[in-house]
């Protein structure tokens, strides 16, 4: 069965297959996988399949929409109202939603069923997908390894094709590197395309949601439904309706004929793995013989990301984080002398080690006589960091290079060590940092039948046009139809 969305819209248009059976294939493929990839926390077939016959009513009225009846899986950092929504953590390993984040209500209004809710790296906190309280994905195509974090659950299930498409996060790369460790393509938008509200905080500048699916242009689908400007979440942006699959243009002999690629030197140095720099080779050789020409760019403060990230990402954490103190909602302990007590047990008790590490540091940083030593500084080089890539806009279109630097690595061969962990976002983080969309897709296997992931980065509100440039790429090459065999 082919699984992209536009073929299974196209099944439903046609009366070939109705959203209810759909759903049903997908709920019976979780069943029998989800015991090995645990890819997903929550599954509510009833909720399911009661959102599939309403989806299939609406199509009969003749109210259906391109993506009506066609289901998806969401992240569970997405509140959804009536769904148990826990961001991978035991503190709200008991919190049902009352409200629907605004992705959440885009999806309903479009009348996409729920398939239930991903598995993830704490509060979005982890590269690996390790952290979960509710314990390790595994990567379809090895389960012995990591499927990439946060958004593992999510990658993991589209690649293993439990769900057509998935909702993501990404803060510092946790929609595209997942997204290459599985052999995805994954979309994480120029900041503030798509709201912010009912996605549960961590670092709230630079987080940022996105669609992950099969194709360049499934993401362009989804990414329509997605994003829009919502008066609650103050960082959404006021901006027209874009058709995001509008540049999608069709075969031709050179269908990229006078786009500029950028390839950042720093991107190609130390580090990247053979297998991984042979792959983007390839496609870089691949994307000339479409008609584009390559350029040499400079990112020079790119090597310093990871450190500036670590630094204003923990002190965001660790201020948004305070709201989970037991009063509320969510995990209290069960024994407390008084209201400190609480506090501290609670918080002790419902986080784990990651997010811990995290608060702590972000404490640190934002503590009298150490602001202006780190926070302040790291938010200077966070602007020279942007300063780079609008130097590199000025000599190409879209830059390229691996989406990561190595594949896949095995479950607990990093546990032990953060500084590697936090490593494995080398190239993704600048791109957080400054704000710009970028995109992982497949462009190879290295020697053990690992998917490899290359990257995009484009300029502000530049997705139509690096979706294109994506989508030319899928239709001259097959690695994002290839599948897991499960």
């Amino acid at each position: 069965m082919t699984h992209t969305l536009k073929h299974l819209s196209t099944l439903l248009a046609q009366g070939q297959a109705s959203s209810v059976e759909l759903c049903q294939d997908y709920l019976a493929r979780i069943q029998r996988l989800n015991p090995t990839l645990n890819a997903f926390i929550t599954v509510d077939p009833a909720r399911t399949l009661a959102e599939a016959a309403a989806a299939d009513a609406r199509r009969a009225a003749g109210n259906a929409g391109a993506l009506t009846g066609v289901p998806i899986a969401h992240k569970d950092i997405f509140c959804a109202e009536g769904w148990l929504t826990t961001c991978g953590s035991r503190m709200l390993s008991n919190f049902v939603s009352p409200y629907d984040a605004h992705v959440i209500e885009q999806f309903k209004a479009a009348g996409m069923p729920c398939l239930g809710k991903t598995n993830m790296d704490e509060f979005a906190m982890g590269s690996s997908n390790e952290t979960s309280f509710f314990g390790a994905v595994k990567n379809p195509w090895d389960v012995a390894r990591v499927p990439g974090g946060s958004s593992g659950g999510s990658a993991a299930c589209v690649a293993a094709r439990l769900a057509p498409a998935a909702t993501g996060t990404d803060t510092g790369g946790s929609i595209r590197q997942p997204a290459a460790l599985c052999g995805i393509t994954g979309l994480k938008p120029t900041y503030g395309v798509v709201s912010r509200y009912g996605m549960i905080a961590f670092a709230s500048s630079l987080d940022q949601g996105g669609p992950m699916a099969q194709t360049a242009e499934d993401c362009a689908l989804l990414l329509n439904v997605m994003a829009g400007f919502d008066t609650r979440d103050s960082t959404s942006l006021e901006r027209e309706k874009e058709e995001y699959a509008r540049a999608l243009t069709q075969p031709s002999a050179q269908p990229l004929a006078g786009l500029r690629i950028g390839l950042p030197r720093e991107f190609f140095g130390a580090g990247l793995s053979g297998d991984t720099a042979q792959a983007v080779a390839a496609a870089i050789a691949q994307y000339r013989a479409l008609g584009a020409t390559t350029v040499e760019v400079g990112l020079p403060n790119s090597n310093l990301s990871v450190a500036a990230y670590y630094v204003l990402a923990p002190a965001e954490a660790s201020s948004n984080l305070s709201r989970f103190d037991g009063v509320r909602y969510g995990y209290r302990t069960p024994e407390y002398a008084d209201l400190t007590d609480l506090y501290e047990k609670t918080r002790a008790e419902g986080f784990g080690a990651e997010v811990k590490r995290r608060i702590m540091i972000g404490a640190y940083v934002l503590s009298h006589g150490y602001y202006d030593a780190y926070y302040l500084q790291a938010q200077k080089l966070r602007r020279l960091i942007a300063n780079d890539f609008a130097a590199a806009f000025q000599q190409c279109d879209v830059i390229l290079g691996p989406t990561a630097p190595t594949t896949a690595f095995k479950l607990g061969e990093k546990a032990d060590d953060p500084v590697q962990m936090y490593l494995s976002d080398i190239y993704t983080i600048a791109v957080n940092l400054a704000g710009l969309p970028g995109m992982s897709l497949p462009c190879g296997f290295d020697a053990g039948g690992l998917p490899i992931g290359m990257q995009l980065i484009g300029n502000y509100f530049s997705e139509a046009r690096m979706l294109n440039v994506a989508h030319q790429y899928q239709l001259a090459t097959d690695w994002h139809a290839r599948a897991p065999q499960l």
